[in-house]
């Protein structure tokens, strides 16, 4: 039988130095460190120190005799008690690792929290560790948890959307592997997702015809219908608009809640940031303009003698070509698909999602809501932070 290891636990206000003091007394009895974790709750201290079996008995009683008396002299809680480890470490590779972001705009309820536990629980889903990403409140949790590898993760996403809905919490459920925190790439939807309205819907208005256009838009985002025939067909119906009903057009599109912050935090690290839109070149790049972006890809309009001609020039940036030019990108800058972000909200989005690293509905239809790896439907864009394991707003230093 594989002999015990100790499992120490300390409690109580944290202190600079506490780390320090225990360290030195098991170093002191030459006792070896297996695992270790330590957390702080407002101001308490949780540090779990596991103690190798090969440590000496003579060295072991004599260390937790210490570190009794120290943790003692610190005002400190310590316990401890021995593991058989030949039973408790799981066999390796039997488990999968994923991190599970929650983010609400108010602070997390209970009843979400009970809900959330309950799920997990019934599918094996295991917490390792609980983090308060956003101190101060509780309004952002990243969650570290291990799940068997025949884990139906369909299914088990559906139940988090389901949850996610009644809650009002978005949640990404990601794998923890190297590519979690290294992307480099975000591309975007614009209509409805890097603004907040449809733009041929607007120029639509203007030309008097938004009832009919409005009505096409809603049918090919939820894909109900081709998006080229769509397309066709709502072009046809704004034929004539002039440059300057463009440019007033252009004057009142409303940025995404949080776009502008998110766009800035992710460039200030480097990241390349993109539009890729089946809207229209006038607008995409005129946003690019504004917002110091990299790449925007659109359908141009044919203008002649200041007017539309109903035409579009070039092959239309349908979901196909929207997932095509993100690889392109990609392949551009050197950068693998898994270190790619994608965000849309219609059904001509999922392509492009799903050839990227990071697929996220953005506030979007519920067929995409389903079909897409990871969504977000109530906070601003810079929720989208946290799930790239960045600070968000007034979490950062």
């Amino acid at each position: 039988m594989a002999k015990d290891s100790v499992l120490i636990t300390v409690a109580g206000p944290d202190n600079p130095g506490i780390t320090q003091s225990l360290m030195q007394i098991i170093d002191d009895h030459n006792g070896q460190i297996a695992d270790m974790g330590q957390a702080v709750t407002h101001g308490l201290l949780s540090l779990s120190i596991l103690l190798s079996s090969n440590t000496s008995a003579g060295e072991e009683a004599s260390v937790l005799k210490d570190l009794l008396f120290e943790a003692n002299k610190m005002g400190l809680n310590l316990t401890y008690q021995y593991l058989n480890m030949g039973e408790t470490i799981s066999p390796p590779g039997s488990n999968h690792k994923f991190i599970l972001n929650c983010v609400a705009v108010e602070d997390l309820t209970a009843s979400f929290m009970l809900a959330l536990s309950q799920l997990l629980a019934k599918n094996s889903v295991n917490i390792l560790r609980i983090n308060n990403v956003s101190p101060g409140n509780f309004k952002s949790l990243e969650i570290t948890t291990t799940l068997p590898r025949d884990t139906d993760l369909k299914f088990l996403k559906e139940q988090l959307l389901n949850i996610s809905t009644e809650h009002h919490v978005d949640m990404a459920f990601l794998k923890d592997n190297v590519f979690r925190r290294s992307k480099r790439l975000i591309v975007f939807d614009m209509d409805s997702t890097l603004i907040q309205t449809e733009v041929i819907d607007e120029m639509a208005e203007v030309m008097g015809v938004g009832d009919e256009v409005r009505a096409i838009t809603e049918m090919a985002m939820n894909g109900e219908l081709d998006f080229d025939e769509s397309l066709k067909q709502r072009v046809s119906k704004i034929k004539g608009i002039t440059e300057g009903q463009l440019k007033a057009v252009l004057d009142k599109l409303p940025l995404t809640q949080g776009a502008e912050e998110f766009i800035n935090t992710v460039k200030n690290l480097g990241y390349k940031v993109g539009i890729i839109s089946g809207g229209f070149t006038y607008f995409a790049e005129a946003l690019k303009e504004k917002l110091g972006l990299d790449y925007a890809f659109a359908n141009e309009l044919e203008i002649k003698n200041g007017a539309f001609t109903g035409q579009i020039l070039g092959q239309i940036v349908n979901a196909t070509q929207k997932a095509m030019i993100l690889k392109v990108i990609a392949q551009q800058e050197k950068i693998a698909l898994e270190q790619v972000v994608a965000i849309g909200d219609g059904a001509n989005d999922l392509p492009m999602l799903s050839a990227a690293g990071l697929g996220i509905a953005f506030h979007a239809k519920d067929i995409v809501k389903k079909s897409a790896e990871q969504h977000l439907s109530h906070g601003p864009m810079t929720t989208i932070l946290y799930f790239l394991g960045i600070p968000g707003p007034g979490d950062q230093d």
